[in-house]
């Protein structure tokens, strides 16, 4: 509900100043599934506050600085560090806890990484691939749209992650 909240404002004003709403939520999401990887395995029913508080702490800092900052390659970093620790978590719960769900795990991450590449490519070449859809014909163009390709994938991804 976060990413939706998020993408909707962006969507709705479509304003530069209104892509952080988009992309801060990415944020929050991944802090909900970092939390939810380490806590998986308890055996009583509790809350672990101090990752609580890291993750709100982290999420929290973020935000701040990029308002502030309207640098998108700080966003890039804080989010891919967030997505190198699911993704570290991930294979370690696949390979050494439950590792029949292995195919899924990869599967998972392969799909959700093939997203994060295109965003990033999006986000390096977004002018250079708008002038070349310019060029081609409507439905080839619509198929270069790797920002929504990031979103197809990702949600996917993380559809299979959460099944996992």
């Amino acid at each position: 509900s976060a990413v939706g909240l998020g993408s909707w404002c962006f969507h709705m004003t479509l304003k530069y100043e209104m892509q952080l709403l988009d992309e801060l939520p990415m944020i929050y999401s991944c802090c909900v599934f970092v939390y939810c990887l380490y806590e998986c395995f308890k055996y009583k029913n509790t809350v672990n506050y101090p990752l609580l508080f890291l993750l709100i702490t982290y999420s929290f800092v973020v935000s701040i600085v990029y308002l502030n900052l309207k640098e998108p390659v700080f966003h890039q970093i804080m989010y891919g560090t967030l997505v190198s620790i699911i993704v570290l978590r991930s294979v370690y719960i696949v390979l050494w806890v439950y590792p029949w769900l292995r195919g899924l795990g990869y599967t998972s991450l392969t799909v959700f990484l093939m997203g994060f590449f295109l965003w990033n490519v999006d986000n390096i070449f977004c002018d250079k691939l708008r002038a070349l859809r310019e060029k081609m014909p409507p439905v080839v163009g619509a198929v270069t749209q790797f920002h929504a390709w990031w979103h197809i994938l990702t949600g996917l991804g993380s559809y299979l992650h959460i099944l996992l």
